[in-house]
């Protein structure tokens, strides 16, 4: 599998873009996933060093709304349907019947009346930040594992969470658990869950494709791989580093870094070729895997400036529309098999 990309000389990008040359994902990332380490050691880790100290320096604006992740508090609803709209209206997965499937099928079907849809499933949120989307979840009924590799950061999820009355009670039951940790060490203990998030961070690690295989490992069989992430378009370029980091300074300067952003289709061919294919993942729902080789539904997620909010993407799989909506930010999906 060869994940070409869309030439770009390193000179017309600046400086503090460029990643040092010990990265490895300087050269192998623009050419594949596939090239990445097939079976990491039990202490290797995606994490990025400068990444989480970027961001750890950024903990203190988790909660600020109108500050430095303005777009992510107004993103985080838009996130929110697109997981209930995957999550919510499907079976659990459990095919062979028993009380407690059939007690978990009857918990969740009572809790989409009453916003508790997310009842009897265990979730992680990888990358979780200050808890945007965690305290989101929880308040679904999720028992919620949060983890970011930032220690900053989960000081703050864990304040924020513990000013509430109700996540506060979660935080003492252990429903939503934060820890200061990484998705590999979590996959080394063996942990499972039934809904696997990571918003916003892929993008940010390094070994883009061990981390995508560390996160599908955790999926419980039957249940639900989701992700948010940037394409790598000139569109995402202009939108996400040039106006919003030099000119609107919406977002601090050497947030992102364009040759570490991932285009749908890299995407869905790696859980094609690399994590077991429709041997492992479910077709869509609605058959829009239509290319071939390609496991998973992609889906953009636009900013509509006029409302100040996010809105999700439609189109027929293949068409420019659908792939102009994924030109930017966009949403991916993939379920496990039973």
């Amino acid at each position: 599998m060869s994940l070409r990309t869309i030439p770009l000389p390193l000179r017309s990008l600046p400086r503090h873009r460029a990643l040092p040359r010990a990265s490895s994902i300087t050269s192998r990332h623009l050419t594949t996933f596939k090239s990445l380490r097939s079976a990491a050691p039990s202490a290797f880790s995606t994490i990025n060093a400068s990444e989480i100290s970027h961001f750890s320096k950024l903990s203190s604006q988790w909660w600020n709304e109108t500050g430095e992740f303005a777009l992510l508090h107004r993103m985080n609803p838009t996130r929110v349907e697109y997981i209930r709209q995957k999550v919510a209206l499907a079976p659990t997965g459990n095919e062979e019947w028993s009380f407690e499937t059939r007690h978990l099928d009857a918990q969740r079907e009572a809790g989409k009346g009453t916003g508790r849809w997310l009842d009897g499933l265990r979730v992680l949120d990888v990358g979780c930040g200050g808890g945007l989307l965690s305290e989101s979840l929880a308040r679904l009924g999720g028992r919620v594992v949060s983890v970011d590799a930032s220690e900053s950061n989960i000081g703050i999820a864990k304040t924020h969470a513990s000013q509430d009355p109700f996540l506060a009670d979660k935080l003492e039951k252990g429903e939503l658990d934060y820890r200061h940790s990484t998705a590999e060490s979590l996959r080394d203990a063996g942990e499972q869950f039934d809904v696997v998030c990571s918003m916003e961070v892929l993008e940010h690690v390094d070994e883009p494709g061990e981390f995508m295989k560390c996160l599908g490992e955790m999926v419980k069989p039957g249940g639900h791989l989701i992700l948010s992430t940037i394409s790598r378009t000139p569109l995402s370029q202009l939108l996400t580093i040039t106006l919003a980091e030099d000119v609107l300074r919406l977002v601090t300067p050497g947030t992102h870094t364009y040759r570490k952003f991932v285009r749908p289709e890299e995407l869905r061919r790696f859980v094609y070729s690399d994590m077991g294919g429709f041997g492992i993942w479910e077709r869509n729902e609605d058959a829009s895997d239509i290319r071939d080789g390609e496991v998973g539904e992609t889906r953009g997620i636009i900013y509509d400036p006029l409302k100040g909010g996010w809105n999700l993407w439609g189109g027929v799989e293949g068409s420019w529309f659908k792939d102009l909506g994924e030109a930017c930010n966009y949403m991916f999906y993939a379920k496990k098999r039973v």
